[in-house]
């Protein structure tokens, strides 16, 4: 009997386990995009690499990160709910009047594509939040 239990046991683990997705950081690709008249900011993550684009007409360029850096990134990309991203709603609607840049967050996993909802170019939604943080900090560093 008591090895019944234990084998329940060990099966309820084991299936909870499967149940939880992470995430698959080296399959996947980020692209944050921010743009309004006089704002064009595009920052995308494939490969494992970081490439920033800062005006309509300029080149990409790429940006090495340090090995922190690039954990730091697996690691929140690893705990988004990519399901939740398309419909997330915008905290703040300055888009609307030329108050901020329109931003959007899209993530390729797996064949399938996130897409969020417009949002405000330094507003975006909570969830999401950390990683469009990130994003924009790369953009900060020089090639």
């Amino acid at each position: 009997m008591k090895w019944i239990s234990q084998l329940i046991f060990i099966f309820v683990i084991i299936s909870s386990c499967k149940s939880q997705k992470i995430n698959d950081f080296s399959t996947s690709s980020i692209t944050y995009t921010a743009q309004s008249r006089g704002v064009y900011l595009s920052v995308w993550v494939e490969n494992q690499k970081v490439w920033v684009i800062k005006g309509r007409n300029e080149k990409p360029y790429e940006v090495v990160l340090t090995a922190q850096e690039m954990k730091e990134l697996e690691s929140v990309f690893s705990v988004l709910n990519l399901e939740k991203v398309p419909s997330l709603k915008a905290p703040t609607a300055k888009r609307l009047y030329d108050g901020a840049a329109i931003a959007n967050l899209a993530i390729s996993d797996g064949g399938k594509a996130y897409i969020s909802k417009s949002f405000d170019h330094g507003f975006p939604q909570k969830d999401i939040e950390k990683i469009v943080t990130l994003l924009v900090s790369y953009s900060e560093k020089q090639a």
